[in-house]
C-alpha cells in the first residue's frame, strides 16, 4: 500500500484555511504555516499542525501546497523562506494561487531544477467551493506528476482537469476562466445599475433575470449582493483587479485583443480606487453608480 505523503500547507486565508481542513478531514498530515498568528491558530484548532517558521513547516514533507497571493510570495516561500531545500528530495509543489502563466512556468523550472516536481494548479470555486471541498482545479504538470499529488487534489475539490504537461497551462486556463467570470460580473452590475437608475425594483428585476436566456451563475451568486448594503465577502474587488490583470498580461503576451477584459478591468480598478477593494467583488455595481450619479 502507497504510504500518504506528509503535506505543508502555506496560505491559511479565507480559501486556504478550508482547504486545509478538507486535507485533514480526508486523513492527511498537515502541517500549516500563515504569516497570520490567527490563521495557524485556527488550523490548529481544526486538528492540524503548525510551525513557527516556513522551513520548519516544510521539513521533510512529500508534498507542498501554496495558497499564495501570488507568484512573487510563491518564490519567496520556496527560495527565501527556504521551504524547497526543507523539503523529501522527490517532493512535489504545488502552486493553486492565480498567476501569470509565464511567471508559473519560470518558477517551475527554479523548483524541477533542485529534483523537486511542479504541479501548476489554480482553482475556481471561491470561498463557497474552498469549504465544501466542490473547487474546479485546472492542472498543468506531466501525467506521472498529477497522478502522485491527485489524492491531495482530491481532498480539496470535486472537478480535477488535467489541462496538460506543462506548468504554466493551468494559469492560462484559469485566466480565461477568470476573463469570462470578470466581463460576466461587469455585465450583470451594468444590468442592474440600469434597473436601479430607471426606477425598477431591483429584487424584482434580479428574479425575472435569473429565470431568462440572459441568466448566469455569476448573476444569480452576485447579483443578490449587489442589492445589499453590506454584503457578506467571498471574494474582493481587488482580487480581480488582481485576475484581470493577469488577462491582460496574458493577452499582450500572445498578441490577443481582450476589449471586454481591459474595460471590466477598469470597473475594478475604479471600485478600488474608491476605497473598495476589501468589498465583496458584487460591489463592482458602485462603479456604475458614480458614473450614473445614482
Amino acid at each position: 500500500m502507497a504510504v500518504t505523503p506528509a503535506v505543508t500547507f502555506v496560505g491559511l486565508g479565507s480559501m486556504g484555511l478550508p482547504m486545509a481542513r478538507n486535507l485533514l478531514r480526508r486523513g492527511f498530515e498537515v502541517r500549516g504555516y500563515d504569516v497570520r498568528p490567527e490563521g495557524r491558530a485556527a488550523f490548529a484548532d481544526a486538528g492540524g499542525r503548525t510551525a513557527g517558521t516556513i522551513a520548519e513547516a516544510s521539513a521533510g514533507a512529500g508534498i507542498l501546497i501554496l495558497m499564495v497571493v501570488n507568484a512573487a510570495q510563491g518564490e519567496e516561500v520556496l527560495f527565501g523562506e527556504g521551504a524547497l531545500d526543507a523539503l523529501a528530495p522527490d517532493a512535489a509543489v504545488i502552486l493553486m494561487a492565480t498567476c501569470p502563466p509565464g511567471a508559473v512556468a519560470a518558477l517551475a523550472e527554479r523548483v524541477r531544477a533542485t529534483g523537486r516536481r511542479f504541479v501548476d494548479a489554480p482553482v475556481s470555486g471561491g470561498v463557497v467551493g474552498a469549504e465544501s471541498a466542490t473547487l474546479t482545479i485546472m492542472a498543468g504538470a506531466p501525467a506521472e506528476v498529477l497522478a502522485y499529488v491527485r489524492p491531495a487534489l482530491d481532498a480539496m475539490g470535486d472537478k480535477v482537469f488535467h489541462v496538460g504537461p506543462q506548468a504554466g497551462q493551468g494559469a492560462t486556463v484559469k485566466a480565461v476562466n477568470q476573463l469570462l467570470c470578470g466581463v460576466n460580473l461587469a455585465a450583470a452590475a451594468e444590468a442592474l445599475s440600469l434597473a436601479e437608475k430607471v426606477g425598477v425594483d431591483g429584487a424584482v428585476v434580479l428574479e425575472i433575470l435569473s429565470g431568462s436566456s440572459a441568466s448566469s451563475w455569476m448573476l444569480r451568486d452576485r447579483g443578490p449582493r449587489m442589492l445589499e448594503e453590506a454584503p457578506r465577502v467571498t471574494s474582493a474587488v481587488d482580487i480581480f483587479v488582481k485576475d484581470l490583470g493577469i488577462v491582460l498580461e496574458a493577452g499582450r503576451g500572445e498578441k490577443a485583443a481582450l476589449p471586454l477584459a481591459a474595460l471590466a478591468h477598469q470597473l475594478f480598478l475604479a471600485a478600488s480606487g474608491r476605497g473598495e477593494g476589501a468589498a465583496d467583488d458584487s460591489q463592482v455595481i458602485g462603479s456604475y453608480r458614480a458614473l450614473n450619479g445614482t
